[in-house]
């Protein structure tokens, strides 16, 4: 007679219904002999290092198959036949998922054949996305910006059973969609949400193939379109970025939570800190990387004061996401449609010196009292949102005049010009100073109709001067300067095709920022000839030192996650620790650790 097989505790799932919000997807218990159960907790990295008898885990079909592996060297008793069952079939389903994912991604895979509705080609690169999400079902693609991620995503739609749709972009992109569903997919309907909530067909499940809804309008629509919609699309999910926390975030996940196929498009996913990528994650493909505390464990570097957290390897997890198929990001080089690179010149201007040093003092007893360790912490947020405002604000000021100069000079040589900036007196400064140049707004202020206008203005073809036909009244009339919010313009296309010169008048916080402004002058349609040009024009005063500080440290966080290499990218929110590193720069004190609380 066989000996019984010698086992070391017991399994359980818990089935989603009846775990907590925490585990959507369900979890497994393990009650493990404590001789064993050190080592579960080193092979499955994910769970809590706690003295408590029991090992709980979300489930996912990762999970699962360590645990089939670990209990072949430690075999577990199933405490019910649903326990075998669920285990077993996520085993076999993450091997054969592994597989197909490892084919598509190497190209071995055979590609889709793109349906002859469709009046564009689509490019290889792009139906082996297609692919990918047609065997997967959740992805996020990060390709890089101008890959044409836009028809990419609405391949989708060509997939059996994947309408109706919906696209969720940003409040000003709403017609990037319309024209490219117009021109490549003219046999779908299309409806754009006029409303902050829908009318009663949408309710009815009478919809269009495909629904248009900007994230503003998402949080009146998501309810009546989560029952009936198959796929869902995010244009530039950094949106979700702050997770379902946020109303945007609970209507994105909502929305999204029994589509067949969805997609996050961004190839910035990451605006700050590595921990963004969860948030964004957990909305896209609930479980895909743990619970939020399980995520930490795995992946976590140092988490701040208020709940933000780095990636201890961003490197390794951006590898890790890849293999499972999760993210897809190709740069323009792995394609064959790579640019000139950005030449990026980085330029001291001279200040309004008066402007700095009265708002220093202004703002002297908020940043002592930022510093101060009694300091409430209610108090020492309120102080810090108040001593970022004002001092970025007052550094934008004081160089708001130098920056148009040298703008002019630019203009001597250039056709056009983009500038980005923050601040409306900034915004007022420049529109003053170069009116000769009849300068168009493109920022959060101006509504949809507003932006189109200023863009079309801007793009229309530069007249020449020295062309007899051209009269003085064109002349005058002609956009040569648009003025963009830097945060306003992720998305827009078109720049490219009349200016390659780009200045940042004022910086952002985030480096990802610059890089989604840049990219409306690298991309697909520029002058090859012509490389896009950024210069950045700091002080050596103000805000500008401690925000090129922490620029280069969410760099490593962002860049290394998306990068196959581990490296920066040549291509030439919220920071928590900015007002402590803005109120030492007021009070002349030296850089702090990033680590320091």
């Amino acid at each position: 007679m066989t000996a019984p097989i010698r086992t070391y505790g017991t399994y359980r799932f818990i089935d989603p219904r009846f775990s907590n919000a925490e585990h959507r997807n369900g979890a497994w218990m393990l009650d493990i002999e404590p001789a064993v159960r050190a080592r579960a907790k080193k092979v499955l990295a994910r769970v809590r290092q706690s003295r408590s008898t029991y090992i709980t885990v979300a489930h996912t079909l990762e999970v699962a198959r360590d645990l089939v592996w670990f209990m072949d060297r430690f075999p577990l008793r199933p405490t019910d036949t649903r326990s075998a069952e669920v285990l077993d079939e996520a085993y076999h389903r993450h091997i054969e998922l592994e597989q197909q994912v490892g084919q598509i991604i190497a190209g071995t895979a055979p590609l889709p054949t793109a349906p002859p509705t469709i009046a564009k080609k689509p490019r290889e690169y792009q139906l082996q996305a297609l692919q990918l999400v047609k065997t997967r079902g959740r992805i996020l693609l990060g390709d890089d910006v101008g890959l044409g991620k836009t028809f990419t995503s609405l391949l989708t739609t060509t997939l059996d059973g994947a309408l109706p749709a919906v696209v969720v972009p940003p409040t000003h992109l709403p017609p990037r969609w319309m024209t490219e569903l117009e021109d490549a997919f003219p046999t779908l309907t299309v409806e754009l949400a006029a409303k902050t909530t829908p009318g009663a067909h949408i309710f009815e499940g009478r919809l269009a193939d495909v629904t248009i809804v900007p994230y503003s309008k998402l949080a009146g629509w998501s309810g009546a379109l989560a029952p009936h919609i198959r796929t869902v699309i995010f244009d530039e999910a950094q949106e979700l970025r702050h997770g379902i926390g946020t109303e945007k975030g609970a209507a994105a996940a909502g929305l999204a939570e029994d589509a067949t196929y969805v997609i996050g498009a961004t190839a910035t996913p990451v605006y700050n800190y590595g921990s963004e990528i969860w948030n964004i994650a957990d909305i896209l493909s609930p479980g895909e990387l743990g619970t939020r505390d399980e995520f930490l464990r795995e992946w976590g570097g140092y988490t701040m004061s208020n709940g933000r957290s780095t990636v201890r390897d961003p490197h390794a997890l951006g590898s890790y996401m890849r293999e499972s198929g999760f993210l897809l990001a190709r740069t323009r080089t792995e394609v064959g449609r790579e640019l000139p690179k950005t030449i990026k010149h980085t330029m001291s201007v001279e200040t309004d010196q008066g402007i700095l040093d009265k708002v220093k003092t202004d703002i002297r007893a908020l940043a002592e009292l930022i510093l101060a360790a009694d300091t409430d912490r209610q108090d020492r947020f309120q102080a810090g949102g108040k001593i970022d405002w004002m001092l970025r604000h007052a550094t934008g000021v004081a160089k708001a005049r130098y920056v148009a100069e040298f703008c002019k000079l630019l203009l001597e040589s250039e056709q056009k010009i983009v500038i980005w900036a923050w601040h409306r007196d900034v915004y007022d400064i420049l529109m003053t100073a170069l009116a000769a140049y009849n300068p168009r707004l493109y920022t959060g202020t101006e509504t949809p109709k507003h932006k189109a206008a200023a863009e079309a203005a801007f793009t229309a073809p530069y007249l020449d001067p020295n062309d007899p036909d051209v009269t003085q009244q064109q002349l005058d009339q002609q956009c040569r300067v648009l003025i963009m919010s830097l945060r306003s313009g992720a998305g827009v296309d078109g720049l490219q095709k009349v200016a390659s010169v780009g200045v940042f008048a004022e910086l952002d916080w985030s480096p990802q920022v610059h890089e989604q402004a840049i990219g409306r002058l690298r991309r697909d349609g520029m002058d090859i000839d012509s490389p896009p040009v950024a210069y950045f024009l700091v002080t050596d005063d103000g805000s500008d030192p401690a925000l090129m500080e922490v620029l280069g440290i969410k760099r490593q966080q962002a860049e290394t996650l998306m990068s196959k290499d581990g490296q920066l990218f040549n291509n030439s929110t919220d920071d928590p620790a900015r007002a402590r590193r803005l109120a030492r720069q007021v009070l002349g004190l030296p850089t702090e650790p990033e680590n320091d609380p």
